[in-house]
């Protein structure tokens, strides 16, 4: 269970996520590198929260380094998910056609 206060105050809880997805990885020879960040110890995972926001907590490998979350909209959680090989909820789907070419 991970919780966090959003910049409007509201507390997310992982916990009570309707859905997460993961983020895609890819193999250098060496390392599992983060599609999303780029890195070996920086990541993200994105949630769907009970109420249907979508965010993404971020964290790093780091020693001393905190988690954080932030939210996405439409657009950010469709490309996410897009650009990590999931598939789309239907709620999301037009954001989705207005990011892919």
């Amino acid at each position: 269970m991970a919780r966090y206060r959003m910049d409007d105050n509201v507390i997310v809880d992982t916990d009570k996520a309707s859905q997460s997805w993961e983020e895609s990885t890819s193999f250098d020879g060496r390392n599992h590198i983060s599609r999303a960040t780029g890195s070996q110890w920086c990541h993200e995972e994105l949630y769907r929260s009970a109420k249907g926001r979508y965010y993404i907590v971020s964290w790093s490998q780091w020693q001393g380094s905190l988690p954080s979350a932030r939210y996405l909209d439409a657009r950010e959680a469709a490309a996410w998910l897009v650009y990590h090989g999931h598939e789309v909820p239907a709620a999301l789907e037009p954001a989705a056609a207005e990011v892919v070419e």
